[in-house]
């Protein structure tokens, strides 16, 4: 009788997700349809694919050429609705909308035609329940469905999923390219494209999953400021007090390990909304980095790498050991695991308004200085300029640490102007009395090359002075290139790496390469405008 209850279950599942893919166009007959699996479901998928198994239980996958995302095939179809609002250039590239159904209809055609299995995740961006959105996936592979599941947050068990109705669909069509790529006059053969009137976007030719998870964050980006919410590409924690703390950087600046802090609940790693309520995760996982990654220097990351968290692009040797220091297939190695396997995790995934910010930037001059306090002023000009470097592997075509400047230190998924942005965050810090700190985990003593990167253990020191308040009570003084405020030492940093131009060789040319990086400052400055 079980088994019976069992099948009509599955049955009755089975025609309930036909009905749902209909919805979008996929209506191919006879092909098995999983919606929302459970981790122990989607483990024995993959248990049975292509997915290596690792001697921890922890399935290994390979995105192939496409280790990182892939920024110059991202578009956006220009519709009348929403073309005044978007911030067209190289981030945001406009697509016909005749292309789009073009490319559209190519995804249709090989699910209806040549899909063997088919995956659909239904789940939400935002802990808010009052602005949260309802977000849809529909993929071939098991890993891909597994990675969306590790990354959105969860429906409850009782929900009624044919009730559920998506604010946004994406469906990944990675297996497919677009050959008339140069007629269509696009980048390549790859596309990532978003329709925000028709509520949808499509992929093809690349298999990397930080493609859905950041289209999404793009989205909320359009959706949220719109509604005077600021949301951020930012980590989060809040401490016994209460006080919660954000850290904006992009990819490889150090927002996942800053913010994994075992005397502070963790509330996300790296995507949020700040409405009048306080900071809220839009996920409900984490993807971190894993390059050298280990027990010692980072081990509540390290230990949260278990049975449902999925290893994406990391080396496995012929007897399936995880080798993190071996970064011979890309230095963009990945993590993502449910935030549940972090043990102390803010169970809500909300806080309070934050007490504190810092800006990480990884400055690959090695002139900035490990910490500084900013003003007003400040912290517009360096939200908006968003220095850092980008970390090799993070995109294609990176091998090595080249300075960048990314607005709100996430130009890449920003579909309004950064202003918007900016205007937000400086009325509710001035609203909630914040204080906003620059963080260099770039380089000191020299530039890359030369000099040599941070230690985590020196940024946890930085980090640590503004949370038990001795930043306030040490002296300080004004560091004569940027007009930063510093520490001249602090308790477990000493004067040497407080003050940067003490730890070059040469203070000529510590000098010389300063005035380099403020003059790449001031005409970052004169593009924006």
């Amino acid at each position: 009788m079980l088994n019976r209850f069992s099948l009509f279950k599955r049955t009755l599942s089975y025609l309930d997700s036909s009905k749902i893919l209909k919805e979008h166009g996929i209506h191919k007959r006879n092909i098995p349809i999983y919606h929302n699996l459970s981790y122990k479901e989607i483990y024995k998928h993959e248990k049975f694919s292509n997915e290596k198994e690792t001697t921890k239980g922890v399935v290994s996958v390979s995105t192939g050429v496409f280790t990182g995302r892939s920024p110059k095939d991202k578009y956006i179809v220009e519709n009348e609705k929403s073309k005044n609002n978007v911030w067209w250039g190289d981030v945001n590239m406009p697509m016909r909308s005749e292309l789009f159904n073009k490319l559209h209809d190519k995804v249709l055609d090989h699910y209806n035609e040549n899909s063997k299995k088919i995956y659909v995740c239904d789940a939400y961006a935002g802990a808010n329940k009052n602005t949260s959105k309802k977000v849809r996936f529909i993929t071939e592979y098991a890993w891909q469905h597994h990675f969306v599941r590790n990354m959105f947050i969860r429906p409850k068990i009782t929900e009624n999923y044919n009730e559920f109705k998506p604010d946004f669909t994406i469906i990944n069509g990675c297996n497919i390219v677009n050959e008339d790529w140069e007629n269509d006059k696009l980048n390549s053969e790859v596309f990532i494209s978003f329709n925000i009137e028709d509520k949808i976007a499509i992929i093809g030719g690349t298999h990397y999953g930080g493609e859905m998870k950041k289209g999404i964050f793009s989205m909320m980006n359009y959706w949220l400021p719109l509604e005077n919410i600021l949301s951020m590409h930012c980590s989060a924690n809040v401490g016994k007090e209460g006080d919660s703390a954000l850290f904006f950087g992009l990819s490889g600046t150090g927002k996942t390990t800053l913010s994994v802090d075992p005397e502070r609940e963790l509330i996300g790693d790296d995507q949020h909304g700040w409405d009048e309520d306080g900071v809220y995760n839009f996920e409900g996982g984490c993807y971190a980095k894993t390059s050298n990654l280990s027990r010692k220097s980072e081990p509540m990351i390290y230990d949260a790498i278990k049975r449902n968290a999925l290893l994406e692009n990391v080396y496995v040797d012929n007897n399936n050991n995880v080798d993190y220091c071996n970064t011979s297939i890309t230095e963009n190695g990945r993590v993502s695991y449910p935030i549940e396997h972090i043990d102390n995790y803010k169970r809500d995934l909300k806080g309070g308004h934050p007490k504190n910010i810092f800006f990480l930037t990884c400055d690959a001059f090695g002139v900035l200085p490990p910490i500084s306090k900013l003003n007003n002023s400040q912290v517009l000009y360096y939200f908006l300029s968003g220095y850092t470097a980008k970390v090799a592997g993070t995109e294609r075509g990176i091998t090595e640490p080249t300075a960048t400047f990314s607005a709100c230190f996430g130009a890449a998924f920003l579909t309004l102007h950064p202003t918007k942005y900016a205007e937000l965050l400086v009325d509710k810090i001035n609203k909630h009395n914040t204080n906003v700190y620059l963080i260099n985990t770039g380089w000191s003593g020299g530039s890359y090359g030369v000099g040599e990167r941070m230690s985590i253990k020196t940024t946890h020191a930085c980090i640590e002075s503004v949370f038990t308040g001795e930043i306030d009570t040490v002296d300080k003084m004004v560091e004569s290139h940027f007009g930063l405020e510093i520490p001249k030492k602090l308790s477990l940093v000493p004067e040497t790496i407080c003050q940067p131009e003490l730890a070059w060789d040469s203070i000529e040319e510590y000098n010389k390469t300063a005035d380099k990086l403020n003059e790449l400052f001031r005409e970052n400055e004169r593009n924006l405008n």
